[in-house]
């Protein structure tokens, strides 16, 4: 059976039968689908005519930076929306993720590399326990994930009782620091070949276009052979990596691992993929457009301290960017 991630839309549906949409909603079927692009190159023209620095190369390097940590867990996130689930956990994850790699290296004296991957294997046995508790206690995503989320910062305070671990080696911190080529950092480079990696996997793989089956309908993807519980448990174990990746990563710019590190970057992982032109409805989403949905939000924030608003003001702005967005991807399943 072939599995396509579009199958849903009915601008593809001519060739089963289906008469196809009258040319004006079959454009404006396909202008919806570029919405997160066509909204971040607006957003880029209105903060280069509001200020003279944000088109200026150091700008826009630390805009790449800063998005950094943000862009790994939303890749996670992606697959995880894609199935129809949601993961509330991913920002308690980096912060145990982190803590756990502070501890070890600066407190035990593991040997740094080796404190790296025990960090990510923390993020991966948290986003399995989030599939766990899913796929066989059959519990609601949201639950589970909040439980996950409220262990894994319990721990992420309980390992220095709270206090901040600081000091790493140089050629640690110097990961997100130093650059290459002129503008490429380590962090960046590894957040970009990630990205490549997970968009081919989502759109040429077997199992990345079964993710797509899962989350039209996970039932009819178990009739058809599909194994839902399998992939659905790897997805969440996956998300649980990047964010722990992510923890490393956020180490390396801060120099230092912390238990309230990540706190809410859970929400802005979320909005970055919806943004994107995900539906949280399950069945949608691509890499390319959680990557819009990346920049849209660190390009906003960005151009939004450069003008001078207020960080309340930031949050209320986000907040309506989510909405419009949701309100998008509604109006096309209905017209769907």
């Amino acid at each position: 059976m072939a599995i396509d991630s579009t199958a849903r839309s009915p601008v593809r549906t001519a060739d089963a039968g289906v008469p196809p949409l009258p040319p004006s909603v079959a454009w404006q079927e396909r202008l919806s689908d570029h919405i997160p692009l066509l909204s971040l190159v607006t957003l880029c023209i209105v903060f280069s005519l509001a200020t003279d620095t944000f088109l200026s190369v150091r700008n826009l390097l630390n805009v790449i930076d800063q998005l950094t940590v943000l862009g790994i867990m939303a890749l996670g996130m992606t697959a995880v929306i894609v199935i129809g689930g949601i993961d509330l956990s991913v920002g308690s994850v980096l912060a145990v993720s982190m803590m756990a790699m502070g501890w070890l290296s600066n407190v035990l004296g593991v040997p740094m590399p080796l404190a790296i991957v025990a960090a990510l294997l923390v993020g991966a046995a948290c986003g399995a326990t989030s599939g766990l508790l899913i796929t066989q206690a059959n519990l609601p995503a949201f639950i589970a994930t909040l439980a996950t989320m409220s262990i894994a910062r319990g721990l992420a305070n309980l390992i220095t009782d709270g206090s901040q671990i600081v000091g790493y080696p140089d050629w640690f911190s110097a990961l997100s620091i130093e650059r290459h080529f002129g503008f490429l950092s380590v962090t960046v480079a590894l957040f970009l070949v990630l990205t490549v990696l997970a968009a081919a996997y989502m759109k040429y793989r077997a199992g990345g276009r079964s993710l797509y089956a899962i989350g039209g309908s996970s039932e009819v993807a178990r009739l058809a052979g599909i194994p839902v519980k399998r992939l659905t448990l790897g997805v969440y174990t996956v998300c649980g990596l990047l964010a722990g990746l992510a923890g490393v990563v956020m180490s390396t710019r801060l120099d230092s691992s912390q238990p309230s590190g990540g706190l809410g970057y859970e929400l802005d992982t979320i909005a970055a993929v919806v943004i994107g032109g995900a539906s949280l409805a399950g069945g949608v989403g691509s890499i390319f457009g959680t990557l819009m949905g990346v920049l849209t939000i660190g390009v906003l924030r960005n151009g939004l301290n450069l003008i001078g608003t207020s960080p309340f003001v930031q949050q209320i702005v986000i907040g309506v960017v989510i909405v419009l967005a949701v309100m998008v991807d509604a109006n096309k399943r209905r017209s769907r």
